[in-house]
C-alpha cells in the first residue's frame, strides 16, 4: 500500500507553501479540507488567506517563519471559513519549514480536529493579550536602558507570561571565549556553588554547551526535560544538574546579522515550548540583542568621549599665588558628548597667568580635533611671551590654514592675561561672549571689551586689547555660549538667568558656586526656567572662574575700572553704562543721572583738552542707604582745569559748574605724572522725592550753592563746599584705597600694553 493511500484513509492531506513565489499546493484531501473540489490544487497566498481566519493566518505565518529560522518541525491550528464567514472546520497542520523568517518554504500534513475551541480559544486569547502586554512593557524597559548593566537588570526581572523562568544568564562573545555579562537565579552560597558556577561560565565558542551551540549555529535550542539535556549535552549536564531546573531555552542574540551572544532562560518546571511560547522567547531575545548592541555602542562612545576629554583637557588647575581658579566642562551636545568647547589656564614666565576659553564650530569629532590643535597653538603662542592681541592674530592665521577645504571651521575665543598682584586684566576677544564680574556685594555686571571676528575668518585681523581691573573679592567669569543658551535661552535671557544665580549664591567657595551655576543651567531647575527657543539644540558648556581674595582686614568695595583712549571716544558711552550699572540700586535716581553726566563731562574734558588717555576708577562703599560714591578720572596731562564764566550762548565751559552743583565734593589732585579729577556723592537715607519735590529741592540746592562758603586753593585746584560731606575724602574710604602706583598707566610704559581702539559698540551691561 502506498503512503498516499494511507494518508487518504486517515483523512490527512499534504500541502506545500513557497513563500518566495507566493504559491500554495494542496493534494486532493487537503483541497477538500480547505473547502475546495477534491483534486490537486495550487492557490495563491491571497486565495488561501481568504479561507483562513485572520488571527489564525497571522499565527500560521509567524509559526512558519519561526520554524524556518529554527530549522525544526512545528504544529499550528487554524480555522477554515465558509463563504458567509462562519467557521467550516478546524485543521491542525504539522509543518517542516526551511529558509528564514522572511523567505521560507514549508511542507507538511493537514488533518481535521475537534472544532469546539471555545474554552481553548478564550484561554488562548487571554494569553495573547497577556503576552502582548508583557512584550510592550519589556520593550519599553529595554529601550530606556542606557547601559549594559541596566539591560541586564531588566533581563533579570523578566516575568514571562505563563512560564516564568527562575534562572537567566546573558553570554557575550570575546574572540573565541564566552563571557558571562550577567546572570540571575544562580546563588553562590558555598564553595561548591562557586566552583560549579565558575566551571559553568568558563566556556569557549567551541564548547559542548547549549549556549555555545546557539552562538555557533545562530539557532535556538529548546530542551524540554532533564533527560533530554543529559542525552544531548552529557558533559554540561554534570555541571548544571545541581541547580534543579526542568527545562531550558538557549536563544542566540543577533543584531545586524551578527550573533553577539546568547540568552539562557531556565525553568523550575517542564515546559512544552509551544509556538506561542517560542514566539515570546524569540521576540525577547531580539529586543535584548538590540538593546545590548545599542548600549555597547553608547558605552564605546562614552569611553571614547572620556578618553578625548582626558587627553584634551588641561592637567588640573595650576596653583597661581594670589588668585583662586576653578573650571568646569559639561558635554551636553553631540553624539560623542564632546565638541569644540575648551578652556585653558596657562602660567606665564612673568608671574602672570593666561586664561583662555573658546568654542570651535560644530559638535563632532572634527570639531574636537581642531579644538585640540588650536588649544596647543594658543598655549605655545602664550608661552612665547606674545601679548593677547598677538596671540589671537597668530591663532587666527593658524586656524585659517588648518580648517581649509570644504569643511572650513571658525572658532570664538576669549583670551586674557591677569596680573595676580594688581588685578590688571588685558583682554582680547574674537567673537566670543563678554566676560562678567561678580562684585563683593553680590551684584553682577558684564565687562564689555573690544573685539574682532572669530578666529579663522580673517587671517590678517589685528585684534584690539582692553585693559580692565579685577578688585579684591571680585569674581571673574568666562563661559561659552552653551552656558547661556542651554534650555532654549538666547544670550539676553541667558545672562539674566546667570546673573540671578551669581547674585543668590556665595562666592566664598568657587567650587560650590561653579556647581550651583551648572546645576541651575543643566540640572532640574533648568526645566522650570526654559527660554523662548526651547527647540534649540543643546550645546556643550565650558566655564572658567577667577577670584582675587581680599587681604586680611580689608573692607569690601563695589568698584569698576576702565580706560578710555584718545582714539576710542565711543568708550565714553561704555563708561556711562558701567557707572549706571554700579549704581543700579542707588536710592536716588536723579543722583544717578547727575553722576553719569559728571563722568561724561570729565572724560570729554580729557579727550578734548589733553593729548593723553583717561583711566576711570569708580568706587562705592559703606552700608546700604549710607553709601559713598567716589569717581576718579586720571590722565597724564599736567594742565589743570580752570573755572570759567561761560556766556549765555557758550557751548562749553560749564563742566566744573555742573560738578559744583551736582556733587557733594569734588577736586583735582596733581600727581607726578598727571592729575586726577574726582567727585563724591553721598546716598540719601530716604527714597528719592517726587518730581515736584525734586524740582523744589533742586531750586533750594541752587540757592544754597550761592550762599555756601567755599575755599579755592590754586595750588591743588580743589573746590570743596564747606559742608559736613566735604570732609569725606579718599583717605576716609573703607578698605585699601587705590594708590597711584597701582593704577595701570593709560599710555603704557613697556611693562603693560596700552589699550587699543574699540572695534564696534560694546554690549550693554546686565539688564535689570
Amino acid at each position: 500500500m502506498r503512503s498516499d493511500d494511507v494518508l487518504t484513509a486517515v483523512e490527512t492531506g499534504l500541502w506545500q507553501w513557497d513563500h518566495a513565489t507566493g504559491l500554495i499546493t494542496l493534494d486532493a484531501v487537503a483541497a477538500r479540507l480547505m473547502g475546495l473540489p477534491p483534486r490537486s490544487t495550487t492557490l495563491s497566498e491571497s486565495a488561501m488567506r481568504a479561507r483562513v481566519h485572520v488571527e489564525d493566518w497571522i499565527d500560521l505565518h509567524r509559526v512558519a517563519g519561526m520554524a524556518a529560522a529554527e530549522n525544526r518541525t512545528a504544529e499550528v491550528r487554524f480555522r477554515v471559513l465558509a463563504r458567509n464567514g462562519s467557521v467550516r472546520r478546524t485543521l491542525r497542520a504539522r509543518i517542516h519549514s526551511e529558509g528564514d523568517s522572511g523567505d521560507f518554504a514549508l511542507s507538511g500534513l493537514i488533518e481535521e480536529v475537534d472544532g469546539d475551541r471555545s474554552e481553548e480559544g478564550r484561554r488562548s486569547g487571554d494569553w495573547r493579550l497577556s503576552r502582548e502586554a508583557f512584550l510592550l512593557d519589556a520593550g519599553r524597559a529595554l529601550a530606556e536602558a542606557r547601559t549594559t548593566g541596566e539591560v541586564l537588570r531588566v533581563a533579570g526581572r523578566l516575568a514571562l507570561p505563563g512560564f516564568t523562568p527562575n534562572g537567566l544568564a546573558v553570554f557575550g562573545v570575546e574572540g573565541e571565549r564566552l563571557r558571562v555579562l550577567g546572570y540571575h537565579g544562580y546563588p553562590v552560597e558555598t564553595p561548591e556553588d562557586e566552583a560549579r558556577v565558575k566551571r559553568l561560565f568558563r566556556l569557549t565558542v567551541g564548547s559542548d554547551y547549549p549556549a555555545a551551540e546557539a552562538i555557533r549555529t545562530g539557532r535556538a535550542l529548546y530542551i524540554r526535560s532533564p533527560a533530554e539535556y543529559e542525552r544531548r549535552f552529557p558533559e554540561a549536564w554534570q555541571v548544571i544538574r545541581g541547580f534543579g531546573r526542568k527545562a531550558w531555552a538557549y536563544l542566540p542574540l543577533t543584531a545586524g546579522g551578527r550573533t553577539i551572544g546568547a540568552w539562557l532562560a531556565g525553568f523550575p518546571h517542564r515546559v512544552s515550548f509551544t509556538p506561542d511560547e517560542r514566539s515570546v522567547l524569540t521576540t525577547v531575545a531580539r529586543m535584548l540583542a538590540q538593546a545590548l548592541a545599542r548600549t555597547h555602542t553608547l558605552e564605546s562612545e562614552r569611553e571614547l568621549s572620556a578618553d578625548l576629554q582626558h587627553t584634551m583637557a588641561p592637567l588640573g588647575n595650576p596653583e597661581v599665588p594670589g588668585v583662586q581658579i576653578t573650571t568646569r566642562y559639561v558635554p551636553t551636545g553631540g553624539g560623542l558628548q564632546i565638541g569644540g568647547d575648551w578652556y585653558d589656564v596657562i602660567p606665564l614666565p612673568s608671574g602672570r597667568v593666561a586664561l583662555v576659553i573658546g568654542d570651535v564650530q560644530g559638535h563632532d569629532v572634527r570639531a574636537a580635533a581642531i579644538m585640540a590643535q588650536l588649544r596647543i597653538a594658543l598655549r605655545a603662542y602664550a608661552s612665547e611671551g606674545h601679548r593677547p592681541d598677538a596671540v589671537l592674530s597668530r591663532a587666527s592665521r593658524f586656524l585659517a590654514g588648518v580648517a581649509t577645504g570644504t569643511d572650513a571651521r571658525f572658532a570664538t575665543c576669549l583670551y586674557l592675561e591677569a596680573d595676580p598682584r594688581t588685578g590688571t586684566l588685558d583682554v582680547a576677544r574674537a567673537g566670543h561672549p563678554d566676560l562678567a564680574v561678580r562684585l563683593p556685594d553680590g551684584s553682577t555686571t558684564l565687562r564689555p571689551t573690544a573685539g574682532g571676528p572669530p578666529l579663522g575668518v580673517l587671517d590678517e585681523w589685528a585684534y584690539p586689547t582692553t585693559r580692565i581691573s579685577l578688585q579684591p573679592e571680585e569674581v571673574l567669569l568666562m563661559c561659552t555660549d552653551g552656558l547661556l543658551e542651554t534650555g532654549g535661552h538666547d544670550l539676553h535671557t541667558g545672562w539674566i538667568r546667570l546673573r540671578a544665580v551669581l547674585e543668590n549664591h556665595s562666592a566664598d567657595d568657587l567650587e560650590k558656586l561653579a556647581d550651583s551655576i551648572v546645576q541651575a543651567v543643566h540640572g532640574p531647575p533648568s526645566h522650570r526656567l526654559t527660554g523662548p527657543l526651547t527647540d534649540r539644540r543643546e550645546d556643550d558648556i565650558a566655564l572658567v572662574m577667577l577670584r582675587r581674595p581680599a587681604p586680611v582686614g580689608a573692607g569690601a568695595l563695589r568698584r569698576t575700572v576702565l580706560s578710555v583712549a584718545q582714539a576710542e571716544p565711543a568708550r565714553i558711552a561704555e563708561a556711562r553704562r558701567q557707572l549706571a550699572g554700579l549704581l543700579r540700586d542707588w536710592s536716588d535716581p536723579e543722583q544717578i543721572d547727575g553722576a553719569v553726566l559728571m563722568l561724561s563731562e570729565m572724560l570729554a574734558n580729557v579727550l578734548v583738552h589733553t593729548d593723553s588717555d583717561a583711566m576711570v576708577v569708580a568706587e562705592l562703599s559703606g552700608p546700604m542707604g549710607e553709601r559713598l560714591l567716589r569717581v576718579e578720572v586720571t590722565d597724564t596731562s599736567d594742565e589743570l582745569p580752570h573755572r570759567r564764566e561761560p556766556g549765555e550762548l557758550a557751548s562749553s565751559g560749564r563742566g566744573l559748574l555742573l560738578m559744583e552743583c551736582l556733587s557733594d565734593a569734588w577736586g583735582v589732585d596733581p600727581r607726578g605724572d598727571g592729575k586726577t579729577t574726582w567727585f563724591e556723592l553721598g546716598e540719601p537715607a530716604r527714597p528719592a522725592p517726587t518730581a515736584e519735590g525734586a524740582a523744589g529741592a533742586g531750586a533750594g540746592a541752587g540757592a544754597a550753592t550761592e550762599h555756601t562758603s567755599e575755599r579755592w586753593d590754586p595750588a591743588i585746584a580743589t573746590h570743596v563746599p564747606d559742608t559736613p560731606r566735604a570732609t569725606r575724602v579718599a583717605g576716609d574710604l573703607p578698605g585699601d584705597p587705590l594708590a597711584a602706583a597701582d593704577l595701570p598707566t593709560p599710555g603704557g610704559n613697556g611693562s603693560a600694553p596700552a589699550p587699543t581702539a574699540v572695534n564696534g559698540t560694546p554690549a550693554p551691561p546686565f539688564p535689570d
